[in-house]
């Protein structure tokens, strides 16, 4: 009985508890998280990069 009450009530909380975000909401959050992951990206990118050059002018000492 234990599962059967804790579905009903998750279904409860799920339906009449929580706050669900509009689609505008939605599709500004997802440019916001695309916009991060792009700026992210490209700065690792730039990193590897960095690294790449000066390891191979450190290993090109030797």
């Amino acid at each position: 009985m234990g599962l059967v009450k804790y579905a009903k009530e998750s279904y409860n909380e799920l339906v009449y508890k929580v706050s669900w975000p509009t689609w505008n909401e939605l599709q500004n959050s997802a440019i916001v998280v695309s916009i991060a992951s792009l700026i992210i990206a490209f700065t690792v990118f730039l990193m590897d990069i960095s690294f790449k050059e000066v390891l191979n002018l450190f290993y090109g000492l030797f």
